[in-house]
């Protein structure tokens, strides 16, 4: 046995597959062990490996499990009622014979006896060893991929547009293919093969036919992760996004605040010149994003989230969490917005129910906190 190129197949295998090498190695004793049993085996016996990359070498023993008289079942009822053991000679030893080899052992725990090494495997049995390592290496990368991506839910992940199927977007992250579904795509965006798109990780879940990853391009996390990529100060902790609403696609409004006085959340997310939310829109495809500074104050905060209009005052009500926003005549359209989207995002992002009026004191527009608008001021698209 080339033993240095054994090494080196199994370094390659593990780094192919994201698997240990110990693990490879477990696996190939487990293969071992069925095709000892296979060729040489008795019903009902314990075999177990093991294989010593250094010397290329390998030893096998069989386990037998200690049992005393209370153990042993006199009927086939006890075994199922009382979970009973059928004594089987090959599997078990009774305590006294046991206490000859250890004198100290206790019911429960495995004796091992060495077994006689075996090299010439039949073909039925070389079959049966190779079935056993595809298995296991299959079920190890399966949970090594699992291990991998369960811990990155929640995360911003970057794939390749593999494939386009009754409108889900298949994308490739390397070691396996996640899914875009129709539902969790940005409303309007295209997608072309090999293109490299980012998206949120949104659920791994591991079924029978293997492991299923979900992504999502509208989910309002989407943005907070792509602002924490973008802006150093929200990694930083320095800068933090307090709320967010979201139309995917459309517009998305963010608050922000800062932990440090001399530093300005609104700018430190806009960036120089517009350059860090703007390569955020970019990468939404051009979807507007409103950034205001968060306050603990609800008045001024609906205020900040109304933004780019001008309010005059604003009237709360705390119990109710209602608020009577009053704006300048020419300002109403822009706190409302194009089919109530403003004021809509505003309620959204601030959890207050918004009444928008004139200065003369007439309810122009209303929106409530989960984004139902409603009044005759409403601009429809």
């Amino acid at each position: 046995m080339d033993l240095k190129a054994l090494q080196t197949s199994l370094e390659q295998i593990g780094a192919e597959r994201g698997i240990s090498k110990e693990k490879i190695i477990e696996t190939i004793e487990d293969a071992l062990a069925a095709a000892y049993k296979r060729d040489y085996g008795k019903k009902g016996q314990i075999i177990k490996a093991k294989f010593d990359i250094k010397t290329g070498e390998s030893s096998f023993s069989q386990v037998k499990i200690v049992v005393d008289e209370s153990m042993l079942a006199a009927t086939p009822e006890e075994v199922e009622e009382y979970q009973k053991v059928k004594f089987n000679s090959e599997h078990h030893i009774m305590l006294e014979e046991a206490r000859k080899i250890k004198k100290d052992v206790q019911p429960g725990e495995e004796i091992i006896f060495p077994l006689e090494t075996k090299k010439d495997y039949g073909r039925i049995a070389s079959q049966t060893a190779k079935q056993v390592i595809i298995q296991r290496l299959r079920e190890a990368e399966k949970q090594s991929v699992y291990a991998e991506f369960k811990n990155k839910e929640g995360e911003l992940i970057s794939g390749i547009v593999q494939r386009i199927e009754g409108g889900n977007v298949f994308i490739d992250l390397g070691r396996i293919t996640a899914i875009l579904p129709r539902e969790e795509q940005i409303k309007g965006e295209s997608y072309r093969l090999a293109e490299r798109i980012k998206s949120l990780l949104l659920s791994v879940e591991e079924t029978p036919r293997g492991i299923n990853i979900l992504l999502s391009r509208s989910h309002p996390k989407l943005v907070t992760k792509l602002f924490e990529m973008e802006v150093p100060e929200i990694s930083g902790g320095i800068v933090e996004i307090k709320d967010i609403a979201r139309e995917p696609g459309s517009r998305s409004k963010i608050a922000v605040a800062s932990n440090q006085e001399k530093i300005d959340p609104v700018g430190s997310c806009v960036g120089q010149k517009g350059i860090r939310v703007g390569t955020i829109i970019s990468e939404l495809g051009g979807e507007k994003i409103d950034i205001v500074e968060w306050s603990p104050q609800p008045s001024q905060f609906i205020s900040n989230a109304l933004s780019p209009a001008k309010i005059i005052d604003v009237e709360i009500k705390e119990k109710t969490k209602e608020a009577r926003v009053i704006v300048d005549e020419d300002q109403l359209s822009l706190a409302i917005g194009r089919a109530g989207q403003n004021v809509r995002l505003a309620a959204k992002l601030t959890g207050w129910k918004l009444d928008i009026r004139s200065r003369e004191g007439k309810s122009i527009a209303k929106a409530t906190e989960e984004g139902e608008v409603s009044g005759d001021g409403i601009i429809k698209e």
